[in-house]
């Protein structure tokens, strides 16, 4: 199993945001329409209200001066400012017209004007000055921006918590599918509240993980069945070599057989390490002595280098007085000494099969890197880990592939990390670094 990271992404803006900016957005347009709406049928009101108040004033006018020949209070016989469709109207009939001069201090106003006494007579208007209307007009603009300013304030905080409700639980159904995607097949989002989309999503991601984890057990099992079933046979294979006479027929037969239960044994390990049925037993042990005798045990040649282990060795000369080890057995560890050699022999067997020499092994610390000289690691195998019965590019040479699979799965046994690389200079390099004891 892989461990999970999610993915960078530098460019990504959160959800939280963009429904927050969306909230935002919505208000502002709502806040605006509102406020529109609003000034304009206010100024339409006040404009109404001038001309009813211009037109009964006019009638109050007329109908005072006709009785007394007085001018009321605001009204006047053929004022200057007299808007010009008023000065000459058609009929003795009453009339108004908007003013939207500015003059002498008087804002815009509505004139109701009236021929006093009949064609040719004098006409007598009345000006309704509108600026205090306007003024209220221009106040309840301000109240209206600020009341929407007030509630964008509220609304977008408000937006941004719910956003990061909903991206919490993406988040977590996000990172369960990521630990599934990394081997994980106990991983589950569990029960989510809502009953919405998103509860949806989180069901369905744990119904796909119980299949694929039902299937991946089948395939599992039948695995381990046939490695189990097939131990016997090839045993009973290696043992009938022994009766086949010397010569080149029972080498290539006998290296076959090897092969095949090499293969077998494989199969049965991988099968263990799925199943969780390996666990460590651990032991201190000098972890540079047991590189060296991991690398002795694969029969290839690969010179090991303990760092800080010829400076011990000085130290021990200079004490004793006698001849320093040429190599030192390097840092004590608690681990498991036995898959400790089979990381380490994978690693090495893996470098001289699909790389070139020379094979180097560096123990320095808790870290163990195995490095050769060969075209290096496929890029889909650095991407995606090792994969079972693939040995990448054609160019590494042949094999079942389980080596790198058999490591990786007794490095997660040991807590250990395993990482695979290739070097600037070419070649690959596995890195084995033992979790503190």
């Amino acid at each position: 199993m892989r461990p999970y990271h999610r993915l960078p992404r530098p460019d990504r803006v959160s959800l939280r945001w963009k429904i927050a900016a969306l909230a935002a957005a919505t208000a502002c347009l709502v806040a605006a329409a509102v406020g529109v709406l609003v000034h304009l049928w206010t100024a339409s009101d006040i404009r109404g209200r001038a001309q009813m108040r211009a037109f009964n004033g006019v009638y109050s006018a007329v109908d005072t001066y006709r009785r007394t020949g007085a001018l009321a209070d605001g009204a006047a016989l053929d004022p200057a400012g007299l808007p010009g469709v008023l000065r000459e109207p058609a009929d003795d009939k009453r009339h108004t017209a908007y003013d939207g001069r500015t003059e002498d201090n008087v804002g815009p106003s509505v004139w109701g004007a009236q021929r006093v006494a009949g064609p040719g007579s004098p006409v007598l208007a009345v000006q309704i000055n509108m600026s205090p209307e306007l003024h209220d007009l221009r106040r309840l603009d301000m109240s209206v921006a600020v009341a929407s300013l007030v509630s964008l304030a509220a609304a977008v905080p408000l937006a941004a918590y719910g956003a990061g409700l909903l991206g919490r639980r993406l988040r977590r159904v996000s990172e369960t599918a990521g630990r599934i995607s990394a081997g994980d097949l106990d991983a589950r989002t569990g029960p989510t509240k809502g009953g919405d989309e998103v509860a949806e999503i989180a069901a369905t991601v744990d119904l796909m993980a119980d299949s694929l984890g039902r299937r991946l057990r089948t395939e599992r099992r039948f695995t381990a069945d046939v490695a189990h079933e097939l131990r016997t046979p090839v045993g009973g294979l290696l043992a009938a070599t022994d009766l086949l006479p010397a010569g080149e027929t029972e080498d290539l037969v006998r290296g076959r057989v090897r092969d095949l239960r090499g293969l077998v044994e494989d199969l049965l390990e991988i099968s263990r390490l799925d199943a969780g049925a390996e666990h460590p037993v651990r032991a201190h042990v000098p972890l540079g002595a047991v590189v060296r005798e991991a690398v002795a045990r694969t029969g290839f040649e690969a010179p090991v280098t303990v760092a800080g282990a010829r400076d011990t060795a000085a130290a021990r000369r200079d004490e004793a007085g006698g001849t320093a080890e040429p190599h030192g057995p390097g840092e004590t560890v608690e681990t498991d000494p036995r898959r400790l050699e089979r990381i380490v022999g994978n690693l090495v067997v893996n470098a001289h099969r699909h790389g070139d020499a020379p094979v180097e092994v560096t123990v320095e610390g808790r870290t163990v890197v195995v490095r050769d000289h060969g075209p290096g690691f496929p890029p889909d195998l650095l991407l995606e880990g090792p994969r079972r019965f693939h040995t990448g590019a054609a160019e590494r040479g042949s094999g079942h592939g389980l080596g790198l699979t058999i490591a990786l799965g007794q490095a997660r046994v040991l807590g250990a990390e395993l990482r695979l690389d290739n070097a600037p200079d070419g070649g690959a390099v596995a890195t084995l670094r033992l979790p503190p004891s």
